[in-house]
């Protein structure tokens, strides 16, 4: 997908899909997190951890959402 459609499709399933809006906000959080942790001069042994995990997860939900965006243009391409 080119870069406007798919801004054009972020913000049509923020607006009318529940999932995909969780999914948004948690992947936000997450990234919030880990900018905190890269923040950091001295990690400890846990945190270096929770960044290593936390971006698994963060992928995890952007493969998910993708996923769904793919579902939605499949969907809006067959209703056309």
């Amino acid at each position: 997908m080119e870069l406007t459609k798919v801004e054009s499709v972020k913000d049509e399933l923020m607006t009318s899909n529940p999932e995909f809006r969780e999914l948004a906000r948690e992947h936000g959080r997450y990234e919030e997190r880990l900018s905190e942790l890269s923040a950091l001069a001295y990690p400890s042994d846990e945190e270096q951890l929770e960044e290593v995990t936390l971006k698994k997860k963060k992928l995890a939900l952007k493969d998910q959402m993708y996923s769904l965006m793919l579902q939605h243009e499949k969907t809006a391409s067959t209703e056309h």
